[in-house]
């Protein structure tokens, strides 16, 4: 797992991920992705620890640096997992998560209810609900894994 293990939310994510491996009977290993020269150090740390898969945690810093993480994990040649749809729309193998468009309406609306007069600390608060499977099979293929029809049938959205 690539993540920040300096901000909060990466250590709940950390936890969390460490938590599912445990359950799966699988071994975690959380790369430090807190600054460009560790997110090259992480990637070239991958072959030596035989690495089989990479999951990028939710983190902005890695968002501005999409390109960047999905030409690392084809150059490295591991599969990758990522928050948002736009890494597999890069590239990258799939992504699982909510939507930017759908965060960004929510974000709209509410701004929307406070500009017409109503109190911030009264508005409920609301979560995204929808998430989204984005599989990239031309990265797929590049990688030379097969991905099962079963998977591809739940993707809400494949790129060939």
């Amino acid at each position: 797992m690539l993540a920040d293990p300096d901000k909060p939310v990466g250590r709940v994510q950390i936890r969390d991920a460490q938590e599912a491996a445990r359950a799966l009977g699988q071994s975690l290993v959380v790369l430090n992705g807190n600054s460009d020269e560790r997110i090259e150090a992480a990637f070239a740390a991958l072959a030596p620890q035989r690495v089989g898969a990479l999951l990028v945690g939710a983190d902005p810093f890695f968002d501005t640096r999409r390109e960047r993480l999905v030409a690392l994990a084809l150059q490295h040649r591991v599969p990758a997992i990522y928050q948002f749809r736009e890494y597999a729309l890069a590239g990258g193998l799939m992504s699982y998560g909510t939507s930017i468009t759908d965060m960004y309406r929510l974000g709209g609306l509410y701004v929307g209810r406070v500009l017409k007069g109503e109190k911030p600390a009264d508005l409920p608060v609301v979560q995204v609900t929808r998430f989204e499977l984005v599989i990239n099979l031309k990265t797929a293929k590049s990688l030379g894994l097969n991905i099962s029809d079963n998977l591809l049938s739940l993707a809400d959205e494949v790129i060939e």
